[in-house]
């Protein structure tokens, strides 16, 4: 899918889900240089019962989403605004849903909801995400 501004509406829904692995985070790692010991199997103490996968990861997915299928068109990301409610697990499934909630057709702005689950249904991460729409690119 690739929309233009004047295809995307109040309300259109998008979602992706992805399950991450050891192989993510490890790669994560490598790329970002954070080796934080709670993304490693018994580096996590006694705040979470197993490792968490880097939040830079669930961005990512909201990042596929945004590229892929809302609008699925050339954009630019102006601004994201996210809070990490729970965390995330090695092998849990992450599902980003973003809802456009604003457009404005004058900047080529488009503002998006952005909420994130886990396989359970419990939100994980909420926020907002800004996108500069270019305009020349539309299908």
């Amino acid at each position: 899918m690739s929309l233009t501004i004047e295809q995307m509406f109040i309300g259109q829904i998008a979602r992706s889900k992805r399950v991450f692995t050891e192989e993510d985070v490890r790669l994560c790692s490598e790329l970002t240089l954070d080796f934080s010991p709670i993304y490693q199997e018994n580096g996590f103490g006694s705040v979470y019962s197993k490792p968490i996968i880097p939040g830079l990861l669930t961005e990512g997915l909201v990042h596929h989403t945004i590229s892929r299928k809302l609008p699925g068109s050339p954009c630019i990301l102006l601004q994201k605004e996210l809070v990490f409610y729970h965390p995330l697990h090695i092998g849990d499934e992450v599902i980003a849903e973003l809802e456009v909630i604003d457009i404005n057709q004058s900047r080529n702005w488009v503002t998006l909801k952005v909420t994130c689950y886990n396989q359970s249904g419990t939100e994980v991460v909420k926020g907002q995400a800004v996108i500069l729409m270019l305009a020349d690119h539309g299908s």
